[in-house]
């Protein structure tokens, strides 16, 4: 080191021969001048031994339950550091830094755990260190997945500046380095009751009225349910509706089965066919919290509506007459009709004390005779009527129903001529007393002896 008190040596003078007939003082700033002009002009910083460092992390709750179907954000943070630094050493600063992870593709995969990630590889684009990209994920936990703490891998691609050396004093060779890397995220599915029905039968039910629904119900989940009460409910337009739909069924640990039955309604357009109908468990849970088990939908067989047809036996009358008109009802639907009524509706010109006949218990297919006391006007119109009638029974629960109207038809005749009131033997036979009475006079007046 040159310093003031330091005189310059033989070498010295030679180089700088100057410097022998100058003051000290100056000459060394003239040696200070010198050194800075041959050095090259500092052009920028150089990062030393530096590349990024990449975790993973997801966003909000990791906790979720068998069914879940939802989007999972995925947070990748870059902590990674720059060890050394090299300042104003006439060097090019490079364009990327060493710890920026680049081209940064970010993938999802399950494991084993029990779910479907129903996504392609996340592109995020180049993350600089002290930074955080998201990247989401939709997945699908299975319906019946065990509970647990299970490990999500997620696969990091991406780029970093491994080395930049510089060629003369206005180039710079970059060399980057390609990097896969897993890291895992854990996720904890909780546990929870799941049900199958593993049986599905229907007593008496039928459109149009109540029936009885019994339900096998089995816990196939992950926890044991406590005070537990299996409930029943309609199925968005589904014509099956719960009359009484909650049985309460207690302990319901892991693999139990429970028959349950629960009455229900049929909407009377209801057709023949099967509906839907939902089935769900409401319990405590293991953390001692009331909810409810996913929901397990199920067909229900509904049976043709009841249904009647009525005919005719005898069903003409007079104007001014009494009559007894008789019809035939017929149970054409699928269900037993309990305790059966026929009533027809009387309307002008008719009129009837006795409307109602009993019909008794119909089964499908059945056929009864009812008879029905009617008059009718003397100036009622020669020509056909029709009648309302209908039907009203019971069901098998005691409930009682009316039937669609039907019409029975009813005939206003004119009144029968002598040919038709006694028939042609008896016309024959007053014909023939009539001839024999004027001829047994004719012969008392000519022939009888005076």
């Amino acid at each position: 080191m040159i310093t003031r008190d330091t005189p310059l040596s033989p070498v010295n003078r030679t180089v700088f021969p100057a410097c022998a007939s100058l003051p000290r003082l100056l000459c060394l700033v003239s040696l200070a001048l010198l050194v800075f002009a041959v050095l090259p002009v500092s052009a920028g910083d150089q990062y030393m031994a530096g590349n990024p460092e990449l975790s993973a992390h997801i966003s909000g709750t990791n906790e979720f339950s068998p069914g879940d179907d939802v989007s999972l954000p995925v947070v990748i943070d870059n902590t990674g550091l720059n060890q050394y630094l090299i300042v104003n050493s006439g060097i090019i600063s490079p364009t990327d830094l060493s710890n920026t992870a680049k081209q940064l593709t970010v993938a999802l995969g399950a494991g084993d755990a029990p779910l479907v990630v129903k996504a392609d590889p996340q592109v995020v684009g180049d993350l600089a260190a002290s930074n955080s990209a998201t990247a989401s994920f939709h997945i699908t936990v299975n319906r019946y997945a065990p509970a647990g703490i299970y490990q999500l891998p997620v696969v990091l691609n991406y780029t970093y500046l491994y080395q930049a050396n510089q060629e003369g004093t206005e180039a710079l060779n970059y060399q980057y380095k390609s990097i896969n890397e897993t890291v895992f995220v854990p996720i904890t599915i909780k546990p929870e009751v799941q049900i199958a029905v593993t049986s599905v039968e229907a007593a008496n039910l039928n459109a149009g009225i109540e029936g009885y629904v019994n339900l096998t119900v089995e816990n196939v989940g992950s926890d044991n349910g406590r005070n537990a009460v299996v409930r029943i409910q309609q199925n968005d337009q589904s014509p099956i509706t719960p009359a009484e739909g909650s049985v309460y069924i207690g302990d319901f640990p892991l693999g139990a089965i429970s028959n349950c039955t629960f009455r229900v309604s049929v909407a009377s357009t209801a057709q023949q066919k099967t509906y839907p109908l939902d089935v769900l468990v409401t319990y405590k849970n293991y953390e001692g919290d009331y909810v409810d088990s996913p929901i397990e939908t199920v067909g229900v067989p509904v049976g043709q509506k009841v249904a009647f047809a009525v005919t005719p036996v005898s069903a003409s009358v007079r104007p001014g007459a009494n009559a007894v008109i008789t019809y035939q009802f017929q149970n054409t639907g699928g269900t037993t009709a309990y305790n059966a009524e026929a009533r027809i509706s009387a309307i002008d010109p008719f009129t009837s004390n006795d409307d109602t006949a009993f019909l008794g218990t119909m089964a499908p297919g059945d056929v009864r005779t009812a008879s029905f006391a009617v008059s009718v006007d003397s100036g009622a119109t020669v020509k056909e009527y029709g009648l309302d009638s209908e039907v009203i029974y019971r069901d098998a629960l005691d409930n009682q129903f009316t039937s669609d109207p039907l019409k029975v038809n009813v005939e206003v005749v004119h009144a029968p001529s002598l040919t038709e009131a006694i028939g042609l033997p008896g016309l024959i036979v007053i014909i023939l007393a009539v001839l024999a009475a004027a001829g047994y006079a004719i012969y008392r007046r000519w022939f009888r002896p005076r």
